[in-house]
């Protein structure tokens, strides 16, 4: 009969336990450590650093409107920013496909003002600056179309500026995080860790005593 892979898995995963528990205690968890901390600060230094640009525009309520129905408008420009009517119109200005301009650009919008924040990352941030504001001119192109009939004009408060730093996580931090998620796992392992077996207890029962000449012959 031949074994198959399922058996030799089997049989593998008591010999992995056993390596476990013979494992000492002391060195698991800060094992874990210096091995998530070492990864973490590898990812940090080999990944690319990525840029973010924020643009902001503003909706602001004409004659025969009010602040109300602009910060109402607001909202749903934030709604509308990331969808492909506008972001089919700042591909030719950003020089960027839709797919990559979906996955790049965010929008953000305020309860309590009636303005939108765009935001684009990037690998260069001259990039992350032009993607920023292509998708913020197009946004106002499209909702001025409308300004007959909504009573809002909105317009570009501040155009995105190119960032001075990366806006992703340097080694430092990363390896802070591997650092962590080391010692977690490191954590759980010694909570599944097999643990050993303590000796049984001999027990020793007691043998009876010859029993006297004199008690046999009764």
């Amino acid at each position: 009969m031949t074994d198959t892979p399922g058996d030799d898995q089997t049989a593998r995963r008591p010999r992995r336990l056993t390596r476990l528990r013979w494992l000492p205690a002391w060195l698991l968890l800060p094992g874990c450590v210096l091995a998530g901390a070492a990864a973490g600060g590898a990812y940090g230094k080999l990944k690319p650093p990525e840029y973010t640009a924020t643009s902001y525009v503003i909706a602001v309520p004409t004659e025969k409107s009010d602040p109300a129905t602009a910060l109402g408008f607001a909202q749903a420009y934030g709604r509308v920013a990331t969808q492909l009517a506008v972001l089919g119109d700042a591909q030719v200005a950003a020089r960027v496909p839709v797919a990559e301009l979906r996955r790049s650009v965010r929008a953000a919008t305020s309860p309590d003002a009636p303005m939108v924040a765009i935001s684009a990352t990037a690998g260069r941030p001259a990039r992350a600056a032009d993607i920023a504001n292509a998708v913020s001119r197009a946004l106002t192109i499209n909702a001025n179309q409308t300004e007959d009939r909504t009573h809002v004009q909105l317009l570009q408060f501040t155009r995105a500026m190119k960032p001075g730093a990366p806006s992703s996580a340097g080694p430092i931090v990363t390896t802070l995080v591997g650092a962590s998620a080391g010692g977690l796992l490191g954590g759980l392992a010694l909570l599944v860790r097999p643990r050993r077996r303590a000796p049984e207890p001999v027990v020793t029962v007691p043998v009876p005593a010859p029993a006297p000449a004199a008690d046999l012959k009764r």
